[in-house]
């Protein structure tokens, strides 16, 4: 009894507790709230009134910035009228200076008009005048107006051939001035610089025999040996009476060097029947072929030309060493031309390794130029194409005798020292007969020209003085037949190298004291 007693007055005073505790933090709350709106209106108040006064001194700084550019507007205002016062002052000046000189221009107008009617006047009484002297003149002369003009026409004619003579001695003199000197320098260097041997070769082999006996085993039973031997090498044998000798023909250079080299094995083995013919024959075809690959090879490095080259193209180039022109060997001219040409180039900056390579192969069309149609020239460009060289070098190669155009230095390089190289002393040889045409050749075009007398062949070609007279042809015609001659020489006759033509014009007064 006593502790539920004592219970509920607990319980009972907790509750009491309980709720004072709630009333008391309750009344505190409404304090602080109390507190805090008045903290709030105060806050309010205090920015209501920066506000108005920040506004306020808004609209102040605004109404002097205002007054500020209106001052400034109205004073560049006023300049801006001054300036155009100043303007239309200028402008009112202009006006009357153009006012001005449209009077003067009036006047001028005016004045050139007069001018002109009286020029048109005195233009009226020339022609008048003109028309009565040209008639006075006809009557006088004996000769109408287009007769007169004609004459007129003729002697200008000629005084524009004597003209037209003096520049052609003028630009000739100025070119030989300024080229010559350096293309003799050029030639001449490249010339001392390379030393080639002179041979001289023909279409024909000597094979030496041990003795005349030889003969006739060569021969054979019913010169079935001899024939075997020409049908196996397509050469022709030629035996007669010259002692311990027979004679191996052919056009061909290789077939010929085939059947020399096949008959001295021949005659060194001594067995000589048909069918040891046909051994030897094979084993010669292959040894030649070789030695023509060889000799290539060794061209390309005599004449210091590096890079792949085709072997078709590289078995022609060796077979030249088998070819001859005009008794030169047609490979050690390849070579000779190749080292010209290099040099040639070195000196005037031109490409020095296309030059090189298209003058070793300039002549490679003469190996085959007895079985395949048209010019050596073209036939070694075509081959030289199909075989893969660059354009530049089947340009010059089909250029070199100028069958077709020129048109880099290259392929003027590669003509010049083809013809360095065949027109030195001794490279070639040519018949009397053939030597004495030519030169009776050159004094027959210096002859059908006029006014030339005489006319000499010298330097065994290389040179033609003609003897004019003086009567018929001046200094300055001179000059023009030179180069008439020169020109018709290079369109009507083949030449190795060049010929200079000199035309010598001599007066002479004679008389006798006595």
């Amino acid at each position: 009894m006593n502790v539920s007693l004592l219970v509920l007055g607990l319980v009972a005073a907790l509750v009491v507790g309980a709720a004072a505790g709630y009333l008391y933090c309750n009344s505190r709350a409404r304090a602080r709230q109390a507190e805090a709106r008045a903290d709030a209106r105060s806050i309010i108040e205090d920015a209501e009134r920066a506000a108005e006064t920040k506004r306020r001194e808004a609209e102040i700084s605004a109404k002097e910035a205002a007054l500020k550019v209106k001052d400034e507007a109205e004073a560049e205002i006023r300049a801006r009228r001054a300036e155009l016062s100043r303007l239309e002052e200028r402008l009112d000046n202009r006006d009357a200076a153009l006012d001005r000189r449209d009077s003067e221009l009036d006047e001028r107008r005016r004045e050139l008009s007069r001018r002109e009617e009286a020029l048109g006047s005195r233009a009226a009484e020339l022609e008048a005048r003109e028309a009565e002297q040209i008639k006075a003149l006809e009557e006088v002369s004996g000769l109408t107006r287009p007769e007169a003009e004609r004459r007129l026409f003729d002697s200008l004619e000629v005084e524009l051939e004597d003209r037209l003579g003096r520049m052609v001695r003028d630009r000739t003199l100025e070119a030989e001035e300024r080229v010559d000197t350096e293309a003799r320098r050029i030639t001449a260097t490249t010339m001392e610089r390379l030393a080639s041997d002179v041979t001289a070769e023909s279409t024909v082999k000597a094979v030496a025999l041990p003795s005349d006996e030889m003969k006739g085993r060569v021969i054979g039973r019913e010169g079935r040996n001899i024939r075997a031997f020409e049908a196996s090498t397509g050469v022709d044998v030629i035996i007669d009476d010259t002692p311990e000798t027979v004679v191996i023909s052919c056009f061909d250079p290789v077939r010929r060097e085939i059947g020399r080299v096949s008959m001295e094995r021949l005659v060194q083995d001594g067995r000589i029947h048909p069918g040891r013919i046909e051994q030897i024959v094979s084993k010669a075809k292959k040894d030649v072929e070789k030695e023509m690959k060889a000799a290539g090879r060794q061209a390309l490095y005599d004449a210091k030309i590096s890079g792949n080259i085709h072997a078709d193209l590289l078995r022609l180039l060796g077979a030249l060493k088998y070819r001859t022109s005009y008794g030169q060997n047609v490979l050690a001219h390849s070579v000779e031309v190749a080292n010209l040409c290099g040099m040639m180039a070195a000196e005037i900056g031109a490409n020095v390794k296309i030059a090189r390579r298209a003058a070793l192969l300039h002549d490679v069309g003469k190996a085959i130029d007895h079985e395949v149609e048209g010019t050596h020239a073209l036939i070694g460009g075509r081959f030289a194409k199909k075989s893969g060289e660059s354009d530049d070098v089947v340009r010059a190669i089909s250029a070199h005798h100028h069958e077709i155009e020129m048109e880099t230095v290259e392929d003027v390089l590669v003509a010049t020292a083809d013809a360095v190289s065949a027109a030195r002393p001794g490279a070639r040889r040519e018949t009397t007969e053939t030597y004495i045409e030519r030169l009776r050749s050159l004094e027959d075009i210096a002859l059908s020209h006029r006014g030339v007398d005489k006319a000499y062949a010298i330097q065994a070609g290389r040179e033609i003085r003609i003897m004019v007279q003086p009567s018929q042809v001046d200094d300055r015609i001179a000059a023009k037949l030179a180069f008439d001659i020169s020109k018709q020489i290079e369109s009507d006759l083949e030449y190795p190298g060049q010929i200079r033509v000199t035309v010598i014009r001599e007066s002479r007064a004679t008389e006798i004291a006595r």
